[in-house]
Protein backbone atom coordinates (compact mmCIF):
# COMPACT_ATOMS: atom_id res chain seq x y z
CA UNK A 1 0.00 0.00 0.00
CA UNK A 2 1.17 3.51 -0.80
CA UNK A 3 1.16 5.49 2.41
CA UNK A 4 0.56 9.21 2.54
CA UNK A 5 3.66 11.31 1.95
CA UNK A 6 2.33 14.31 3.86
CA UNK A 7 3.88 13.23 7.19
CA UNK A 8 7.35 12.88 5.68
CA UNK A 9 9.80 15.75 6.01
CA UNK A 10 9.94 17.54 2.67
CA UNK A 11 13.20 18.32 0.92
CA UNK A 12 13.81 22.10 0.71
CA UNK A 13 14.56 21.75 -3.01
CA UNK A 14 11.38 19.75 -3.71
CA UNK A 15 13.17 16.43 -4.35
CA UNK A 16 11.58 13.16 -3.31
CA UNK A 17 11.76 9.47 -4.28
CA UNK A 18 9.59 8.05 -7.04
CA UNK A 19 7.29 6.32 -4.53
CA UNK A 20 6.66 9.65 -2.79
CA UNK A 21 5.88 11.25 -6.14
CA UNK A 22 3.29 8.53 -6.79
CA UNK A 23 1.74 9.06 -3.36
CA UNK A 24 1.62 12.79 -3.96
CA UNK A 25 0.03 12.29 -7.38
CA UNK A 26 -2.54 9.89 -5.92
CA UNK A 27 -3.51 12.36 -3.19
CA UNK A 28 -3.83 15.22 -5.68
CA UNK A 29 -5.96 13.13 -8.05
CA UNK A 30 -8.27 11.98 -5.26
CA UNK A 31 -8.83 15.54 -4.06
CA UNK A 32 -9.50 16.71 -7.61
CA UNK A 33 -12.00 13.90 -8.29
CA UNK A 34 -13.81 14.56 -5.01
CA UNK A 35 -14.06 18.26 -5.90
CA UNK A 36 -15.42 17.42 -9.39
CA UNK A 37 -17.96 15.02 -7.87
CA UNK A 38 -19.19 17.62 -5.38
CA UNK A 39 -19.40 20.24 -8.12
CA UNK A 40 -21.36 17.83 -10.33
CA UNK A 41 -23.86 17.09 -7.56
CA UNK A 42 -24.38 20.80 -6.92
CA UNK A 43 -24.78 21.53 -10.65
CA UNK A 44 -27.32 18.70 -11.01
CA UNK A 45 -29.82 20.67 -8.91
CA UNK A 46 -29.51 23.67 -11.23
CA UNK A 47 -28.90 22.06 -14.60
CA UNK A 48 -32.18 23.37 -16.03
CA UNK A 49 -31.16 26.91 -15.13
CA UNK A 50 -27.76 26.29 -16.73
CA UNK A 51 -29.39 25.07 -19.95
CA UNK A 52 -31.72 28.07 -19.98
CA UNK A 53 -28.78 30.41 -19.44
CA UNK A 54 -27.20 29.24 -22.70
CA UNK A 55 -30.36 28.77 -24.76
CA UNK A 56 -32.54 31.72 -23.75
CA UNK A 57 -30.53 34.34 -25.70
CA UNK A 58 -30.85 32.21 -28.84
CA UNK A 59 -34.57 31.66 -28.24
CA UNK A 60 -35.05 35.38 -27.74
CA UNK A 61 -33.42 35.93 -31.13
CA UNK A 62 -35.00 33.15 -33.21
CA UNK A 63 -37.65 31.50 -31.01
CA UNK A 64 -41.06 30.72 -32.52
CA UNK A 65 -44.05 32.59 -31.15
CA UNK A 66 -46.46 30.90 -33.57
CA UNK A 67 -47.82 27.40 -33.87
CA UNK A 68 -46.80 25.13 -36.73
CA UNK A 69 -50.26 25.53 -38.30
CA UNK A 70 -49.91 29.30 -38.37
CA UNK A 71 -46.45 29.02 -39.88
CA UNK A 72 -47.66 26.55 -42.50
CA UNK A 73 -50.22 29.07 -43.78
CA UNK A 74 -47.36 31.31 -44.79
CA UNK A 75 -49.04 34.34 -43.32
CA UNK A 76 -45.86 35.35 -41.54
CA UNK A 77 -42.60 36.11 -43.25
CA UNK A 78 -40.56 35.70 -40.08
CA UNK A 79 -38.37 32.61 -39.80
CA UNK A 80 -38.14 31.05 -36.37
CA UNK A 81 -36.91 27.89 -34.66
CA UNK A 82 -37.90 25.58 -31.83
CA UNK A 83 -35.62 23.75 -29.42
CA UNK A 84 -36.54 20.06 -29.16
CA UNK A 85 -35.23 16.89 -27.50
CA UNK A 86 -35.28 13.58 -29.34
CA UNK A 87 -35.62 10.23 -27.56
CA UNK A 88 -36.86 8.99 -24.22
CA UNK A 89 -33.40 8.98 -22.60
CA UNK A 90 -32.33 12.31 -24.06
CA UNK A 91 -33.38 14.45 -21.05
CA UNK A 92 -31.54 12.16 -18.61
CA UNK A 93 -28.31 11.95 -20.63
CA UNK A 94 -28.42 15.69 -21.20
CA UNK A 95 -28.77 16.29 -17.46
CA UNK A 96 -25.74 14.10 -16.78
CA UNK A 97 -23.66 15.78 -19.46
CA UNK A 98 -24.52 19.32 -18.38
CA UNK A 99 -24.03 18.50 -14.70
CA UNK A 100 -20.63 16.89 -15.27
CA UNK A 101 -19.36 19.71 -17.49
CA UNK A 102 -20.60 22.30 -14.99
CA UNK A 103 -19.02 20.36 -12.13
CA UNK A 104 -15.65 20.43 -13.86
CA UNK A 105 -15.95 24.19 -14.31
CA UNK A 106 -17.15 24.81 -10.74
CA UNK A 107 -14.35 22.73 -9.25
CA UNK A 108 -11.66 24.23 -11.49
CA UNK A 109 -10.10 26.31 -8.67
CA UNK A 110 -9.57 23.12 -6.67
CA UNK A 111 -8.09 20.86 -9.36
CA UNK A 112 -6.05 23.70 -10.86
CA UNK A 113 -4.55 24.33 -7.42
CA UNK A 114 -3.82 20.62 -7.00
CA UNK A 115 -2.06 20.61 -10.37
CA UNK A 116 -0.06 23.69 -9.39
CA UNK A 117 0.84 22.25 -5.98
CA UNK A 118 2.15 19.09 -7.64
CA UNK A 119 4.32 20.96 -10.17
CA UNK A 120 5.41 23.97 -8.08
CA UNK A 121 8.06 22.23 -5.88
CA UNK A 122 10.15 21.51 -9.00
CA UNK A 123 10.13 25.13 -10.21
CA UNK A 124 12.59 27.88 -9.41
CA UNK A 125 11.44 31.07 -7.74
CA UNK A 126 11.34 33.15 -10.93
CA UNK A 127 9.56 30.30 -12.75
CA UNK A 128 6.87 30.26 -10.07
CA UNK A 129 6.46 34.02 -10.38
CA UNK A 130 6.05 33.88 -14.16
CA UNK A 131 3.72 30.87 -13.97
CA UNK A 132 1.38 32.56 -11.51
CA UNK A 133 1.38 35.74 -13.59
CA UNK A 134 0.48 33.86 -16.78
CA UNK A 135 -2.26 31.86 -15.05
CA UNK A 136 -3.67 35.05 -13.52
CA UNK A 137 -3.75 36.66 -16.98
CA UNK A 138 -4.93 33.56 -18.84
CA UNK A 139 -8.16 33.07 -16.90
CA UNK A 140 -9.59 36.58 -17.54
CA UNK A 141 -8.62 36.29 -21.22
CA UNK A 142 -10.50 32.99 -21.53
CA UNK A 143 -13.56 34.45 -19.78
CA UNK A 144 -13.43 37.47 -22.10
CA UNK A 145 -13.36 35.21 -25.15
CA UNK A 146 -16.24 33.15 -23.77
CA UNK A 147 -18.25 36.33 -23.25
CA UNK A 148 -17.72 37.39 -26.87
CA UNK A 149 -18.93 33.95 -28.00
CA UNK A 150 -22.01 34.20 -25.78
CA UNK A 151 -22.71 37.69 -27.12
CA UNK A 152 -22.33 36.79 -30.79
CA UNK A 153 -24.33 33.52 -30.79
CA UNK A 154 -27.84 35.08 -30.93
CA UNK A 155 -26.78 37.35 -33.79
CA UNK A 156 -25.24 34.38 -35.58
CA UNK A 157 -28.44 32.36 -35.11
CA UNK A 158 -30.54 35.12 -36.65
CA UNK A 159 -28.33 35.25 -39.73
CA UNK A 160 -28.23 31.47 -40.16
CA UNK A 161 -32.01 31.20 -39.89
CA UNK A 162 -32.44 33.60 -42.81
CA UNK A 163 -31.56 30.66 -45.08
CA UNK A 164 -34.63 28.71 -43.90
CA UNK A 165 -37.63 28.34 -46.21
CA UNK A 166 -40.62 30.51 -45.39
CA UNK A 167 -43.41 28.59 -43.66
CA UNK A 168 -41.25 25.77 -42.31
CA UNK A 169 -40.69 24.94 -38.66
CA UNK A 170 -36.96 24.77 -37.87
CA UNK A 171 -36.21 22.19 -35.16
CA UNK A 172 -33.05 22.69 -33.08
CA UNK A 173 -32.02 19.54 -31.14
CA UNK A 174 -31.01 20.72 -27.69
CA UNK A 175 -27.95 18.46 -27.53
CA UNK A 176 -26.60 19.78 -30.83
CA UNK A 177 -27.30 23.36 -29.81
CA UNK A 178 -25.44 22.99 -26.51
CA UNK A 179 -22.51 21.33 -28.27
CA UNK A 180 -22.37 24.27 -30.67
CA UNK A 181 -22.48 26.76 -27.80
CA UNK A 182 -19.74 24.93 -25.90
CA UNK A 183 -17.57 24.66 -29.00
CA UNK A 184 -17.92 28.36 -29.71
CA UNK A 185 -17.06 29.26 -26.12
CA UNK A 186 -13.98 27.02 -26.12
CA UNK A 187 -12.81 28.27 -29.54
CA UNK A 188 -13.27 31.94 -28.60
CA UNK A 189 -11.70 31.43 -25.17
CA UNK A 190 -8.62 29.62 -26.50
CA UNK A 191 -8.25 32.14 -29.32
CA UNK A 192 -7.94 34.91 -26.77
CA UNK A 193 -4.99 33.04 -25.25
CA UNK A 194 -2.86 33.59 -28.40
CA UNK A 195 -1.34 36.91 -27.21
CA UNK A 196 -0.49 35.34 -23.86
CA UNK A 197 1.26 32.46 -25.66
CA UNK A 198 3.34 34.95 -27.67
CA UNK A 199 4.33 36.81 -24.49
CA UNK A 200 5.31 33.51 -22.85
CA UNK A 201 7.55 32.67 -25.82
CA UNK A 202 9.12 36.11 -25.59
CA UNK A 203 9.81 35.84 -21.87
CA UNK A 204 11.30 32.41 -22.51
CA UNK A 205 13.72 33.86 -25.05
CA UNK A 206 12.21 31.95 -28.00
CA UNK A 207 10.60 34.88 -29.85
CA UNK A 208 11.62 38.54 -30.00
CA UNK A 209 9.28 41.50 -30.11
CA UNK A 210 10.95 42.78 -33.28
CA UNK A 211 10.11 39.56 -35.09
CA UNK A 212 6.52 39.71 -33.83
CA UNK A 213 6.23 43.27 -35.13
CA UNK A 214 7.46 42.11 -38.54
CA UNK A 215 4.70 39.48 -38.69
CA UNK A 216 1.82 41.94 -38.33
CA UNK A 217 0.51 41.62 -41.90
CA UNK A 218 0.55 37.84 -41.87
CA UNK A 219 -0.94 37.72 -38.37
CA UNK A 220 -3.85 39.98 -39.31
CA UNK A 221 -4.59 37.83 -42.35
CA UNK A 222 -4.21 34.59 -40.39
CA UNK A 223 -6.42 35.79 -37.52
CA UNK A 224 -9.08 36.92 -39.99
CA UNK A 225 -9.09 33.58 -41.80
CA UNK A 226 -9.21 31.71 -38.49
CA UNK A 227 -12.16 33.82 -37.31
CA UNK A 228 -13.99 33.18 -40.58
CA UNK A 229 -13.52 29.42 -40.20
CA UNK A 230 -14.18 29.25 -36.45
CA UNK A 231 -17.51 31.08 -36.63
CA UNK A 232 -20.13 28.92 -38.39
CA UNK A 233 -22.19 31.91 -39.52
CA UNK A 234 -21.49 33.83 -42.71
CA UNK A 235 -22.08 37.31 -41.29
CA UNK A 236 -19.09 39.61 -40.85
CA UNK A 237 -20.29 40.70 -37.40
CA UNK A 238 -19.50 37.36 -35.74
CA UNK A 239 -16.18 37.15 -37.56
CA UNK A 240 -15.15 40.66 -36.46
CA UNK A 241 -16.32 39.90 -32.91
CA UNK A 242 -13.64 37.23 -32.76
CA UNK A 243 -10.94 38.76 -34.97
CA UNK A 244 -11.06 42.37 -33.72
CA UNK A 245 -10.15 41.76 -30.05
CA UNK A 246 -7.39 39.32 -31.07
CA UNK A 247 -5.89 41.96 -33.38
CA UNK A 248 -5.80 44.44 -30.51
CA UNK A 249 -4.31 41.92 -28.07
CA UNK A 250 -1.72 40.83 -30.63
CA UNK A 251 -0.37 44.36 -30.94
CA UNK A 252 -0.53 44.66 -27.16
CA UNK A 253 1.54 41.48 -26.81
CA UNK A 254 4.01 42.87 -29.36
CA UNK A 255 4.43 46.06 -27.31
CA UNK A 256 4.98 44.07 -24.10
CA UNK A 257 7.56 41.90 -25.87
CA UNK A 258 9.44 44.95 -27.19
CA UNK A 259 9.61 46.43 -23.69
CA UNK A 260 10.80 43.10 -22.30
CA UNK A 261 13.53 42.90 -24.98
CA UNK A 262 14.79 46.34 -23.96
CA UNK A 263 14.80 45.32 -20.30
CA UNK A 264 16.70 42.11 -21.14
CA UNK A 265 19.26 44.06 -23.19
CA UNK A 266 19.91 46.48 -20.31
CA UNK A 267 20.31 43.59 -17.86
CA UNK A 268 22.78 41.82 -20.15
CA UNK A 269 24.77 45.03 -20.56
CA UNK A 270 25.07 45.41 -16.79
CA UNK A 271 26.49 41.90 -16.45
CA UNK A 272 25.39 39.06 -14.19
CA UNK A 273 23.97 39.76 -10.75
CA UNK A 274 25.80 38.90 -7.53
CA UNK A 275 23.94 35.61 -7.16
CA UNK A 276 24.05 34.69 -10.86
CA UNK A 277 26.82 32.60 -12.39
CA UNK A 278 28.69 34.16 -15.29
CA UNK A 279 29.15 32.37 -18.58
CA UNK A 280 32.27 30.16 -18.85
CA UNK A 281 34.46 29.80 -21.92
CA UNK A 282 34.81 26.03 -22.34
CA UNK A 283 36.84 26.16 -25.57
CA UNK A 284 39.80 23.72 -25.26
CA UNK A 285 43.28 25.26 -25.46
CA UNK A 286 46.70 23.84 -26.37
CA UNK A 287 48.69 22.96 -23.23
CA UNK A 288 52.07 23.24 -25.01
CA UNK A 289 55.08 20.96 -24.72
CA UNK A 290 55.46 18.52 -21.87
CA UNK A 291 58.15 19.57 -19.41
CA UNK A 292 60.12 16.88 -17.50
CA UNK A 293 59.59 16.92 -13.77
CA UNK A 294 62.33 15.75 -11.43
CA UNK A 295 61.08 13.92 -8.38
CA UNK A 296 62.73 11.88 -5.68
CA UNK A 297 62.43 8.12 -6.20
CA UNK A 298 59.68 6.51 -4.19
CA UNK A 299 61.70 3.25 -3.78
CA UNK A 300 65.49 2.73 -3.42
CA UNK A 301 65.62 0.47 -6.46
CA UNK A 302 64.07 3.19 -8.66
CA UNK A 303 67.11 5.49 -8.19
CA UNK A 304 69.28 3.50 -10.65
CA UNK A 305 66.65 3.24 -13.38
CA UNK A 306 66.56 5.45 -16.44
CA UNK A 307 63.83 8.09 -16.54
CA UNK A 308 62.09 9.27 -19.67
CA UNK A 309 60.17 12.55 -19.53
CA UNK A 310 60.18 12.40 -15.73
CA UNK A 311 58.82 8.84 -15.55
CA UNK A 312 60.63 5.58 -14.83
CA UNK A 313 59.84 2.28 -16.48
CA UNK A 314 57.64 1.23 -13.57
CA UNK A 315 55.09 4.00 -14.11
Amino acid sequence: MLKSARKRERDPEGRMPLADHLRELRNRLVKSLVAIFVGTVIAAFFYKHIVEFFTNPILDAVGCEYSFAELAKGSEDKQCARIVQNGLLSPFTLALTVSLASGVVLSSPVWLYQLWAFVAPGLHRHEKKYSLAFVAAGFPLFVLGAYFAYWSLPKMASVMLEFAIIGTDNQLPLEDLLHLVMRMIVVFGLSFELPLLLVMLNFGGVLTGKRMAGWWRGMILGITLFAAIATPSTDPLSMLALAGPIWVMYFGATGISLLNDKRRARREAEGPADDEASELDLTPEDIGEIEPVSTAPALPEQATRDRVNGYDDVT
